[in-house]
This record gives structure tokens, C-alpha cells and sequence, in this order.
């Protein structure tokens, strides 16, 4: 894993409180999992629709980290699209899959899928990154 990725690990306390955990399979595909908890939810079952759009806003966003990390850059959404398909629910094994579809010098594309624990489809996305200078980001490097 390079040095962005893991100062990523690090810092995302967002991905801690909700005990994301990711792999990445090649630059620009990735896998991230999340089981839905209690904290989570929006009714007394269902998860809410923030929950569901921070992990999806991670999925994608560590989709495009995992190429412009290479270049000693650093990523931000610009904007994301999700449509909700299908209810999540309390204990649901989430697994969300990040793919790059376009990469330019700044802009990247990207989309993203959630799945459920019986390979159900039950989120999309599509989603609008910028690629900056990792010093703008406030990381610390040893």
C-alpha cells in the first residue's frame, strides 16, 4: 500500500466510526465492506439514506485515491449522484464496489455499486472527483 493510502487509513475517522474496511484490487477498482449497525439506521430498521451516501461517497472516493495516490495527489467529491434500489437493513453485509471509468489531469469519473450480503444490487452512483496537490490536504508526513 502507498504512503497516501495509508495516511488515508489512518485519518478517516468517518471509516473507523462505521468500521469500513477496504481492499483495492488494481488501480481504479476497489472493494469496500460495511455491516450495517444500529447507529446507522433511519427507522427502527432501515438504514439511513446519509449512512448509505457517506459509504458510497467512500467507495467512489477511494476508487479514484487509488490512482491519483500514484501521482502524489489527493482527491475530493465534487459532486455524486445516488439512486437508492433497494432497503438496507439492520445487520446487512454491504459490500461496495469503486470503479474509475475517466481520468484526466484533475477530473476524474467514477462510478459506484452496492450490493447486499445475497448479491442483491441495492445502490448506484456516479460520481464527479478533483484530483490536488496532496499538501493541500493536511496530512502529515513523518
Amino acid at each position: 500500500m502507498n504512503k497516501i493510502l495509508e495516511l488515508y487509513n489512518q485519518n478517516n475517522e468517518f471509516g473507523k466510526l462505521f468500521g469500513m474496511t477496504y481492499e483495492v484490487n488494481s488501480p481504479g477498482n476497489i472493494v469496500y465492506k460495511l455491516k450495517v449497525t444500529k447507529k446507522m439506521l433511519g427507522t427502527p430498521t432501515v438504514i439511513h439514506g446519509g449512512a448509505l451516501a457517506g459509504f458510497m461517497d467512500a467507495v467512489i472516493g477511494v476508487a479514484a485515491l487509488s490512482i491519483t495516490s500514484e501521482k502524489g495527489k489527493a482527491v475530493s467529491t465534487v459532486e455524486f449522484k445516488v439512486n437508492y434500489l433497494r432497503p438496507i437493513f439492520l445487520n446487512d453485509e454491504l459490500k461496495g464496489i469503486g470503479t474509475v471509468l475517466s481520468e484526466g489531469k484533475r477530473i476524474i469519473v467514477a462510478k459506484g455499486e452496492i450490493f447486499n450480503q445475497n448479491n442483491e444490487l441495492v445502490a448506484i452512483s456516479t460520481a464527479t472527483l478533483n484530483a490536488y496537490p496532496l499538501e493541500k490536504t493536511g496530512y502529515k508526513f513523518p
